[in-house]
């Protein structure tokens, strides 16, 4: 442990322990971003720690983009440093070691990525690939859960089904190859932020697969493994400052990553070629992962995604600067405890008050710097497991919805403007939502997007209405407060 002095945290520092010599390969990853490098492998590497190595190293690739962390973990080794935030004041410093090796295989790749990829998939020693490609990696249409068969990038994995560019195109081709050669089908892990991201996952693979061999889909559909699973780190983008912090700690790597102390994983546990014990460093195996996903989708990510839209509205650039905001601090908890608290069925044995808490102690962590613009991406792709699944759960119910409305509102604010230049849009949806908000009744087009709104919002006109008195309230940020007021009671 390291001591502070009046300006600098106490940091506790966790060497690695074993050799690269004593691992080998036995997880392949598709998205090679920071929440995989501080939380998946992170996990990974408190197993091979006790362990002393073992057969579950990890192969992670890049299939978009992003050449250059691929190129940062090869000029370190495969080695880098995780710094988890307790507070501005306590910090420990992970040496992770877990990853070894990395792939890139997007664009730009002139194909030689993309072939030792899909050679190590269909390797018979990888038993379990993960994925964290977020929610627009999968290529499903999110209110309809069906496969986007138009978006070119599927349409060329249906073009050239052995030269795959997408993660549902590389994991049929990889699937297809094993059935071919006799090798029993790896385990697929979704560690998205999307509800039953197992069952969604097997549903654009099995789709795919169906577009080239009736028979290799249901081979899929009734063999291959697709649990699902609740990840929980909060892991703000790396940022200039971010690494400057990291080089006051002592720890010059480009390739490090600062994230919250806190970690959860909830995995369901059908994993039949095998997998990692990772019950013993605090991962919770179930038989059903389905309520701590919705507990944190709703609570956790629909408080993100709430204070991402409306708090740049407010002036905050941060996470924690709204939430220092004791208006928006109150304006949460009730959304929590009054909107999604609702909508849950938690085992006995938690206590969603505390969860909420716990919550809102993290948001105020001011050590990371989570900003609200990158919360507020691929917005079309979050709502309506965000919101949208409550909101129409708390409607049959006849229960009040009116924070959930606010944001709604405030996401459509937030369309509106970067339709009219004042800020960049970044969603997969881009076109269609920069479009609709340019219509004469934006906010009429941006709901009868099917493709995220389901229709009956559109024959609400009491909703409409108070739509309408959100947007209006959301014009400047003394009127912003009043409405707040309004809604607290």
């Amino acid at each position: 442990m390291t001591p502070a002095d009046d300006n600098s945290p106490t940091v506790t520092r966790v060497p690695g322990t074993y050799r690269p010599a004593d691992i080998s390969t036995g997880i392949v990853h598709l998205g090679l971003g920071a929440f995989h490098r501080a939380h998946q492998a992170v996990y990974i590497e408190q197993v091979l720690q006790r362990h002393g190595g073992g057969p579950w190293a990890i192969c992670s690739a890049n299939i978009r983009s992003n050449m250059r962390v691929v190129e940062e973990l090869e000029y370190q080794q495969f080695s880098y440093h995780v710094a988890e935030y307790a507070d501005q004041q306590h910090v420990t410093l992970r040496q992770v070691n877990a990853i070894a090796s990395a792939i890139y295989a997007g664009e730009g790749d002139n194909g030689s990525g993309h072939a030792a990829l899909l050679d190590i998939l269909s390797a018979a020693t990888t038993r379990i690939v993960t994925l964290t490609v977020t929610e627009k990696g999968y290529y499903l249409i999110p209110a309809q859960q069906q496969l986007r068969l138009d978006d070119p990038a599927i349409a060329a994995d249906i073009a050239q089904p052995q030269q795959p560019h997408t993660a549902p195109g590389l994991l049929v081709e990889a699937l297809r190859r094993r059935r071919a050669a006799g090798i029993p089908p790896f385990t697929v892990l979704s560690c998205d932020n999307m509800p039953d991201n197992g069952k969604r996952c097997q549903m654009a693979v099995v789709q795919l697969a169906a577009q080239q061999d009736a028979g290799l889909a249901d081979w899929i559909a009734t063999e291959v493994a697709f649990p699902c699973s609740m990840v929980d780190r909060i892991v703000p983008a790396m940022t200039d400052a971010s690494l400057a912090t990291l080089r006051d700690l002592g720890c010059n790597e480009p390739a490090a990553i600062i994230c919250e102390a806190f970690s959860q994983w909830v995995v369901e546990d059908h994993f039949p070629q095998g997998r990692p014990d990772w019950e013993v460093d605090g991962v919770q195996m179930v038989a059903d992962v389905a309520p701590f996903e919705a507990m944190k989708l709703r609570m956790l990510n629909g408080s993100h995604s709430l204070l991402a839209y409306l708090g740049p509205l407010l002036g905050y650039a941060t996470v924690a600067e709204a939430v220092a905001d004791p208006q928006v601090c109150a304006l949460l908890r009730g959304y929590m405890l009054e909107e999604a608290k609702p909508t849950l069925s938690m085992p006995a044995d938690v206590d969603i008050d505390a969860y909420a808490d716990q919550l809102l102690a993290r948001f105020a962590n001011d050590s990371l710097h989570h900003q609200l613009r990158q919360i507020a991406m691929d917005g079309s792709q979050k709502l309506p497991q965000r919101w949208l699944a409550g909101m129409q759960q708390l409607r049959h119910d006849q229960l009040p919805c009116r924070r959930t409305e606010l944001g709604i509102a405030a996401w459509v604010m937030t369309v509106m403007q970067a339709s009219k230049g004042l800020l960049t849009l970044n969603d997969p949806m881009q076109a269609t939502l920069l479009a609709a908000a340019s219509e004469a009744d934006p906010l009429l087009a941006l709901l009868s997007v099917d493709a995220i709104f389901p229709a009956q919002l559109l024959q609400d006109q009491a909703l409409l209405v108070r739509l309408r008195e959100a947007l209006t309230a959301l014009s400047q940020p003394s009127t912003i407060r009043t409405f707040i007021a309004q809604l607290q009671g």
